[in-house]
């Protein structure tokens, strides 16, 4: 039998993001499970420093912290628990990070659905989590098929 713990929700704060959500929402009712909201900041160096500027990077994560807290959904209401967290680091490893040092269960990730060239040169985030994650990965496509309950 499946037993779903914990659900970890990466965000960008987009579409994707939130069509995501209602997908985690909904099996965390089904399982009694926690959800896991996490938005990752990247690290970026800007020229002339070689080390990112840390004042820059607590706003930012400060401004992300907020935006996480401001980020709902009705169902997010009705879950016993909800934990959010940002993190500093390149996306895709700091969800591998947070699935591994939080024993996530099932992560419930949106993808942007790019291909071709656009796909080459920004690559997909939720590709390489499916790739190396400890546990699996459900991806949410933007448009398409809605999630209902029989």
């Amino acid at each position: 039998m499946i037993r779903l713990e914990r659900i970890l929700v990466p965000t960008d704060f987009s579409e994707c993001s939130v069509r995501a959500r209602s997908y985690a929402c909904e099996l965390a009712d089904r399982f009694s499970a926690e959800i896991h909201l996490l938005h990752v900041v990247p690290p970026m160096a800007f020229p002339g420093y070689v080390d990112p500027i840390p004042d820059h990077f607590a706003h930012l994560e400060e401004g992300a912290q907020r935006e996480l807290e401001a980020w709902n959904d009705p169902a997010l209401e009705k879950a016993t628990r909800v934990a959010r967290s940002v993190a500093l680091d390149t996306p895709f490893v700091g969800i591998i990070r947070h699935a591994r040092d939080n024993d996530i269960d099932l992560i419930v990730m949106g993808t942007h659905g790019r291909s071709g060239l656009t796909h080459a040169l920004l690559g997909s985030v939720t590709e390489k989590v499916v790739r190396k994650a400890p546990c699996p990965v459900l991806t949410v496509r933007p448009e398409g098929h809605q999630f209902t309950l029989p």
